[in-house]
C-alpha cells in the first residue's frame, strides 16, 4: 500500500473504515483479493514473497493488518524479510495490535522501510522502522498514512483525510455504497509542486508520485480497497484492480 486513509472508532456502525491503494511496478505478479486456501486470510496475495499489502483474518473477527514502504530516495531492498509477511504474521498470530508492534518495531533491522499498522477489537496501533523503529497506539479519529509518517503533512494525506472524514460522516452503514470511497481513491489530481515533500527522489518523479491514485508508465495504483469491519467483527472488503495507464481490471468484494 501507498495510501492508507482510515476512520478508527469514528462511525456508528463501524470500528474501522479503510479506503487504501496499493502502488507496485506493474510487472510484479499478483493475485486478487480472495479468500486464501492455505491459510485463514482474505487478502489480495503478492505471488514473488507470498505476502500481502492489507487483509483481514477470515475467522478471528476484527484482525486487520496492512503496510506501505517508506520512501527514502531510490528504493533498494535489502531487508532479509518481506515487508508483505508482516500483515500474514499477525493475522496468523495470536499478540495483540500492542505487542506484534512493539516486536516488529524490536526486529526493524530485518526489514526494508515500512510502515505498518495493525488492529483487533481492541486497539489499533502504528509501527515504523524509519527514521527510528517506533511502535504508537493510534487514536479514535481519522488517519492518513502514505510513505511517510503518520500523518505527516504530505497532500494526499492531509487532503485524502479531510476528504475521507467527509465520507465517513456521509455513510449511512450496511448496505451503503463504496463507490465515493473508490472514487476519492481514483483522484489522480496533481497538488502544487510547493507542496510536496522531499523523499530523495527529482522533483519531477515526487509529482509524479504526488496524486492519491498514481498513473505512471509501467508503475502505479494497481489495487483500490475499501474495508469496512463493523463493531461486531463482521464487514466487508472491496478491492477494484487496475492495469496499465489506470485501466479497470475487475472489482471483487467479499464479506465476512
Amino acid at each position: 500500500m501507498c495510501l492508507i486513509l482510515f476512520a478508527w472508532n469514528s462511525h456508528p456502525r463501524y470500528r474501522l473504515v479503510v479506503a487504501a491503494n496499493r502502488d507496485e511496478f506493474h510487472r510484479r505478479r499478483t493475485r486478487a483479493l480472495s479468500r486464501w486456501s492455505d491459510d485463514p486470510v482474505i487478502a489480495g496475495r503478492d505471488v514473488l514473497a507470498g505476502g500481502t499489502w492489507m487483509g483481514v483474518h477470515a475467522g478471528a473477527l476484527n484482525r486487520v493488518a496492512m503496510v506501505t514502504n517508506v520512501r527514502e530516495g531510490i528504493a533498494q531492498r535489502s531487508g532479509v524479510r518481506s515487508r508483505g509477511a508482516l500483515p500474514v504474521d499477525f493475522l496468523l498470530g495470536g499478540q495483540s495490535p500492542e505487542e506484534f508492534a512493539r516486536r516488529a518495531a524490536a526486529d526493524a533491522g530485518d526489514f526494508d522501510p515500512v510502515n505498518l499498522l495493525v488492529a483487533d477489537s481492541g486497539s489499533m496501533w502504528w509501527m515504523t522502522n524509519r527514521p527510528q523503529p517506533t511502535a504508537q497506539r493510534v487514536t479514535d479519529g481519522v488517519h492518513g498514512l502514505s510513505n511517510g509518517a503518520l500523518d505527516s503533512d504530505w497532500p494526499k494525506v492531509t487532503d485524502g483525510s479531510e476528504r475521507m472524514a467527509q465520507l465517513v460522516s456521509a455513510d449511512a452503514g450496511a448496505g451503503s455504497s463504496v463507490e465515493p470511497y473508490l472514487d476519492l481513491l481514483a483522484d489522480q489530481h496533481r497538488p502544487a509542486a510547493d507542496r510536496l515533500p522531499d523523499t530523495g527522489v527529482s522533483a519531477a518523479f515526487e509529482a509524479d508520485l504526488s496524486p492519491i491514485f498514481v498513473n505512471m508508465p509501467g508503475y502505479g495504483t494497481r489495487a483500490s480497497t475499501v474495508l469496512r469491519v463493523g463493531y461486531d467483527g463482521h464487514g466487508e472488503i472491496t478491492e477494484r484492480r487496475y492495469g496499465w495507464r489506470g485501466r479497470r481490471r475487475g472489482t471483487t468484494t467479499i464479506r465476512f
